[in-house]
């Protein structure tokens, strides 16, 4: 019997936003890469995210493994374009305080 070894695609989709998705989830590439860096393994990973599939976490995790430079690359650029809306955002509303002004709205 001989084994039919076919390419599979690899589980990953950028939407118009520019984030990686894992498997047609919501799930992040950023996401995965972080679980997979704290130790998780793809069981606990597929168990922690239950809309991925094990296969897919799998592979997804290959794909980091192969690609490690290109994939912290983008991992970086979210960061960078995280870190330009914080302070974006924090230029346009303080954060200083934020609790004890909404505390007050409360008591009004």
């Amino acid at each position: 019997m001989t084994l039919a070894v076919d390419y599979e695609p690899i589980p990953l989709a950028v939407g118009r936003d520019g984030v990686a998705r894992v498997g047609g989830t919501r799930v992040t590439l950023d996401t995965l890469v972080a679980a997979f860096h704290e130790g998780a393994t793809a069981e606990e990973i597929a168990q922690q995210y239950p809309s991925l599939r094990l296969a897919d976490v799998y592979s997804v995790v290959g794909y980091y493994l192969r690609r490690r430079g290109e994939v912290e690359g983008y991992l970086r650029g979210r960061e960078q374009r995280a870190d330009e809306i914080r302070r974006e955002n924090e230029s346009r509303f303080d954060p200083d305080g934020v609790r004890d002004r909404l505390m007050a709205r409360r008591s009004e």
